[in-house]
Parts: structure tokens; sequence; C-alpha cells
């Protein structure tokens, strides 16, 4: 009995793939459900009489909420285990969405969908993604990669299916099957999430000295910077198409095009990282993601829509997928959960920059193509953050630091690898 159960919570294990596809099943929803707001965008600025500042505030507020509370998400799955966190995400995304569907105002709709949608994504997507990577040894790349393909998934399928509900129902009911929906799926998450067993070692890694390292610093500000574009585009991307005479369901399937090439690079993660290193991949991800915005910037028809769609899909893919790699080559397996929340917190800034900028840019020009021309440049910016960043295992000098609680080493890793001009970046 006891080898039967030893062997069943083995790093690779059957329980290992139960954990990827509840990370699967709660990025299909969280990013689904929110990165289809811009479906509902033409819907609820019409119904409140608002600009599209005020209205992409909606998505503003949820972003921020999302992923400041990430840290706090990711610390208390790390103490108390995923079930309990993944379940109170389920509760508060479902009655979120729900209240969201009865808002009679918009500072109403602000709190109800920003609460439900934000912080009830943040208790169900950091945790168990979280869980992936200490479940999975040999295949951890192939794991996250398919882990990872569930918010490719969602952003693939729900944007058009809240297009065709919208159209037959209206927004509100919409909303409310969306909460009844996200309800029951991140319920089923929470059953199927199980602390991993090789991060369960009893040390945790210091978060200062992670946020203090060179490495952590370039990853976060490109980050924010690429991501900026990124949110700016899922909000603003169907209502351009909408305004230059698109049909509402051809216009969401831009989102779903973005989606499905996502899931595409975030599926095949595992044979191309054989390839190329996975920092050299995440650096390249990023400028397919700049480069994608020349495809939107000429527009002249429908095609380069969806060129763009595709483009920017398939570079985000790759790399949200190597993003949990890339953070245990550097940083280990050790308090991931927390490590990730805090570092998900520079897509809070990005959630608010995003859609507010480019919104106030289109209001005051009269142009979305200034809006495209402002993500262009934060996709430029994006990578020139993180093109310095070179391949170093600091993962071991974090985890034998944090074993044998070596008060010298809580010096940033910027200034260790500065120190030490070896290949790895690794003390002598």
């Amino acid at each position: 009995m006891t080898q039967h159960r030893t062997a069943a919570e083995a790093p690779d294990s059957l329980a290992g793939w139960f954990a990827a596809l509840s990370a699967f099943i709660a990025g299909f929803v969280v990013f689904g459900v929110t990165y289809s707001f811009g479906v509902f965008f033409t819907s609820i600025e019409a119904e409140f009489h608002a600009s599209r500042t005020a209205t992409s505030v909606f998505f503003a507020i949820t972003g921020m909420l999302f992923y400041f509370f990430g840290w706090v998400t990711g610390r208390l799955s790390d103490r108390f285990g995923p079930r309990p966190v993944v379940s109170a995400g389920a509760i508060i995304m479902g009655a979120g969405l729900t209240l969201t569907a009865a808002a009679p105002q918009m500072w109403t709709g602000y709190l109800a969908y920003g609460i439900g949608a934000g912080i009830g994504a943040s208790c169900a997507y950091i945790p168990t993604l979280a869980l992936v990577g200490g479940w999975f040894s040999r295949h951890r790349t192939t794991a996250l990669g398919l882990a990872a393909a569930g918010t490719g998934c969602g952003t693939l399928l729900v944007p058009p299916v809240a297009a065709v509900l919208i159209e037959a129902y209206g927004w509100r009911t919409t909303y409310a099957l969306f909460g009844a929906g996200s309800f029951v799926l991140l319920l089923l998450c929470a059953g199927l999430a199980r602390p991993p067993p090789l991060a369960q070692t009893g040390h945790t890694t210091s978060l200062r000295r992670v946020v203090c390292s060179r490495p952590f610093v370039l990853l976060y500000a490109s980050w924010v910077l690429a991501t900026t574009g990124l949110v700016a585009s899922m909000v603003f991307l169907p209502p351009f198409a909408h305004a230059t005479g698109v049909s509402p369901v051809a216009a969401s399937s831009l989102i779903s095009i973005i989606g499905g090439m996502s899931v595409l690079g975030r599926s095949g993660i595992g044979i191309i990282s054989r390839k190329a290193g996975p920092v050299l991949l995440y650096k390249l991800s990023v400028l397919v993601m700049a480069a994608s915005y020349l495809l939107w910037l000429p527009f002249t028809d429908y095609g380069w829509l969806v060129a763009f769609a595709a483009t920017l899909g398939f570079g985000y893919g790759v790399r949200i997928a190597l993003t949990p790699v890339v953070l245990i080559e550097f940083f280990g397996l050790e308090n991931l959960g927390a490590v990730l929340g805090v570092f998900f917190t520079a897509s809070s800034i990005s959630a608010v920059c995003g859609p507010l900028v480019a919104g106030i840019i289109i209001d005051q020009t009269g142009s979305y193509h200034a809006g495209v021309a402002f993500a262009l440049v934060m996709g430029v910016m994006g990578f020139i953050a993180v093109a310095p960043l070179r391949h170093s295992t600091l993962s071991a000098s974090f985890e034998n630091a944090s074993r044998h609680g070596d008060t010298n080493t809580r010096v940033c890793i910027s200034e260790q690898t500065r120190d030490d001009p070896s290949p790895t970046g690794m003390p002598r």
C-alpha cells in the first residue's frame, strides 16, 4: 500500500498530469472570461453611454486585482495547499460575474466584475500553475506548456461563444451564464489540485533575494512593457475591427485566432525547447510579439488583422509557457507559488496602463492607429529590457542558501554574477 501510494504521488506520475489538467482548466476559465471582455466592450459602452476610456476601466480594475493578488494567493497556496484557495476562487468568480450581469450602474459593474473576475481568477490561476513544476522532473517543460495551453484554448473558444450568446440573449445573460460555468469548472480544478512532491522540502526561497536579482528585474520590466501592449490589443482589437465594418462574430474571432495560435506555441514548447535553451526562446518570443504590431499598423483589410492576431498569439503562447520554466531555471522550485505571484504583479501594472493609456490616446486622437503605435512601442521596449538576460544556473545557489540559512548570501544575484565572470554566473 505504501509503495503504491508513493508511486502514485511520485514526480511524473498520473497525479502530476491531473495537476496539469487542473491548471489547464483554470487557465481556460480565467483567460477565456477576462480576454473575452473585448467582445462585451461595445454592448457595455452603449448601455451605459460611456466613453472608451471609462469602459476600459472594467478590464483595468480586473487585471490589476487579478495580478496584484497573485502574490497573496500564491503564498496562501504554498502554506495551506491549493484546494481551499482554488475553491474560494470558484465562489468569488462565480458570484462576481453573476452580480456583474445585474449591475445597474457603471461603478457597481466595476466593483462586481473587478472583484469577481479579478480576485476570483487570482485564487484559481496562480496556485494551479505553480503546482505543475513541482510534479515533474523529466517532462516539466512539456507539462507546463500543456498546462499553459488552457489559457490559449480559453482565448480561442470563449470569445466567439460570448459573441453568439450576446447576439442571442444580451451581455447580461451571457455574464450570468459565464458565472455559473466558472463556478462549476473551478470547483473541478480544486478537486484535481494536490500539493507537489518536489517542492515540499520545508525550505523557502527568500523573496527579497529573488526580487532584487538582476534576472528577475529584467524579466519583470520586460513583462510590464510587453504585456501593456498585449492587453491593449486584447481590449481594442474587436471594437477596432467592428468599427471598420467587420461583423461582431468575425471581430471576436480575432481574439480566438490569438488564442488558437498561442495554443500551438504552448503545446509545441516541449519540442521547440530541444532546439534552443528556454532563456533564448523566451527572448525570441518577446521579439515576435513586438514585431506583430507592424502587421496591424498598416491595416488595409481583414487579412492584415488575421496575420497580426496569428503572429501575436504564437509569440504570446511561447512566452507564457516558458515563464515558469525560466523562473525555475533561475530561482528553483521552492516557494514557487509566491515567486510566480510576485512576478505576475507586473501584469497588474500592464492591465491598468494598457487599456487606459491606449483608450486615452484613441479618444484624444480619434484614431485606433495611434493606439496600435503605442502597443508597438511597448512591445519593442519589452524586448530591449529582456535582451541582456543570459542563461545561468542560479537556482542551485538559491536552494543551497535557503537550506543552510547562509545570511551572507542575501546579496542580489546581480552582484554575484557581476563579481564572477564564469559562464554560469555561479561562484567558483
